[in-house]
């Protein structure tokens, strides 16, 4: 049972994630293969990612106030609407033109968590590390609580997670996730 919840887990934390491997690199620089991730875009490479090394997030210097609340709780949204298995709440925080997922899919795995499973994403140390007018990346170690409705079993995780927002109709959308996971599942 055990192994189901560390699948099922696996899932609902990548909910939202680039789930197509050509679109991603490891950093050739570097052995560590928890190193900085880029997902190539037709004409313009954008790097995304972390270190999963060390405990210093650096905040991007160039976001304006506004946006830096805008973005903020954009971020604060998309957790708390998860938490609350509220798919209606949870979909208004989504790109309708992810880069990173298939809308559709992310949108049935989470009414299928929502049914299954009691998922309590708790998010510390959240930081703005990139920012430009029309793309935003929050960085937040990320502790997820999981229990299944129908046994009880329980399982907890934690990890690092940039999520990549976009501008779409003066708002912040939830474009892409990357998550690197602490430990293995306890």
């Amino acid at each position: 049972m055990k192994k189901w919840l560390m699948l099922a887990l696996a899932l609902f934390v990548l909910t939202a994630c680039n789930n197509t491997e050509d679109n991603k690199t490891e950093d050739s620089n570097s052995e560590d293969p928890t190193a900085s991730t880029q997902e190539t875009e037709t004409e313009t490479e954008t790097e995304v990612g972390f270190e999963a090394v060390g405990s210093e997030i650096e905040q991007a210097a160039n976001v304006p106030k506004e946006e830096q609340v805008a973005i903020l709780a954009a971020f604060d949204e998309y957790i708390a609407a998860f938490n609350a298995k509220d798919i209606d709440r949870y979909v208004q925080t989504l790109s309708k033109n992810p880069k990173g997922f298939e809308y559709e899919e992310d949108v049935n795995a989470a009414k299928q968590a929502f049914a299954q499973y009691d998922i309590e994403r708790t998010a510390t140390d959240t930081t703005i590390v990139k920012y430009s007018e029309e793309e935003a990346q929050v960085f937040a170690n990320l502790d997820i609580q999981m229990t299944e409705i129908e046994t009880n079993a329980a399982l907890a995780s934690s990890g690092r997670q940039v999520t990549v927002f976009a501008k779409e109709d003066d708002a912040w959308k939830v474009t892409s996730v990357y998550y690197i996971g602490n430990d293995a599942a306890q």
